[in-house]
């Protein structure tokens, strides 16, 4: 069977899929599928079915971080059958006078978390110092409990404990795109997870 290239082209996008298996160009690199969709799926109707099972009768709010989780927060959100409310929050960065140069706050936090269930749904965690800021800065709001939901989490990179109850996938330290993670904010549309090729 001859194989089929289809090419869609935007301003800043030119994507090449061929066969089952797609290799897409994002502005100046490469990159190759590595989770298809279909699996993606799979696995977080396994984490949302333990947190059916575990928040039974809590009404937990699901507080997603912008930007990259918000295709993670849906699909998840629509796999619970348990009453659950939702919010978004962001962490925005601006120079501050501590040795670091930044500090990260967290924004866009509307509702009363005091006594609440909450939910941390992230798009992925990587070294989970911003994670543990977060974690702090919640902890302020007085909640029942805070407990973490990220779709991707890189073992190999962390550099504090945190207790990730729900993780949907672990994965190496590769780049990765799609599903909500992007590079360079292009490529978040896409429905598989896509690996940097290296070049």
């Amino acid at each position: 069977m001859a194989e089929v290239t289809h090419i869609f082209r935007n301003f800043a996008t030119k994507i090449i899929i061929r066969g089952t298996m797609g290799t897409i160009r994002i502005k100046d690199k490469t990159f190759k599928t590595s989770i298809p969709e279909a699996e993606i799926m799979e696995k977080i109707k396994v984490v949302a079915d333990r947190i059916n099972k575990d928040m039974e009768g809590k009404n937990p709010l699901l507080l997603a971080v912008l930007n990259g989780s918000f295709i993670f927060a849906a699909d998840l959100m629509r796999m619970l059958t348990i009453p659950c409310e939702i919010s978004f929050v962001k962490l925005s960065s601006y120079e501050g006078t501590a040795s670091t140069g930044k500090v990260k706050e967290l924004v866009g936090i509307n509702a009363d978390l005091t006594g609440r269930t909450v939910i941390i749904v992230e798009d992925i965690i990587e070294s989970g110092l911003t994670m543990a800021h977060m974690l702090e800065s919640l902890r302020a709001c007085r909640p029942e409990s805070i407990h973490i939901c990220s779709l991707l989490v890189k073992p190999e990179k962390l550099l504090v404990p945190l207790d990730i109850e729900y993780t949907v996938m672990n994965i190496p330290n590769d780049f990765i795109l799609g599903y909500g993670l992007d590079y360079d904010q292009q490529g978040r549309g896409l429905r598989d997870i896509y690996t940097l090729v290296s070049e």
